[in-house]
């Protein structure tokens, strides 16, 4: 089924891949037709203006994002939840523009060693099962 309204840019992947490019044309869209408060600070935005800005969001968000999202009615609580899921993206990509290789086990030694003290066994176990990939 063809969308009813096109558009204005690609969607975010539910890999996240295009999360840095998607979210720059989000903040710049939702600021020029006067939403931007319903993502920033939802005190300040009407509730017509949040609902506009929601519909906005869903319509941007790859069918599987959509799904995973579909309870979630508060453009700000949208907002976070996928800053919250992909944010970590941006600060792998900064790395890569200043020349550093990141590399999945990079990561994923990154993430065990903040484990707290008290999950240690946790963090044992994880690298014992020798997850592939960082997600």
């Amino acid at each position: 089924m063809s969308d009813i309204m096109k558009r204005k840019f690609v969607a975010l992947e539910i890999s996240g891949k295009n999360y840095m490019t998607w979210v720059l044309n989000v903040e710049i869209h939702l600021d020029a037709m006067g939403l931007g408060d319903a993502i920033k600070d939802k005190d300040k935005a009407s509730t017509q203006d949040c609902a506009k800005a929601l519909i906005f969001l869903r319509h941007h968000l790859d069918e599987g994002l959509k799904i995973e999202y579909l309870t979630v009615k508060d453009p700000f609580v949208l907002w976070n939840g996928l800053k919250e899921r992909y944010d970590n993206l941006k600060i792998t990509s900064k790395l890569k523009l200043c020349g550093d290789n990141i590399s999945d086990y990079d990561m994923r030694e990154k993430t065990f060693t903040m484990f707290h003290a008290s999950n240690m066994v946790l963090q044992q176990q994880y690298r014992e099962k020798g997850f592939t990939k960082y997600s």
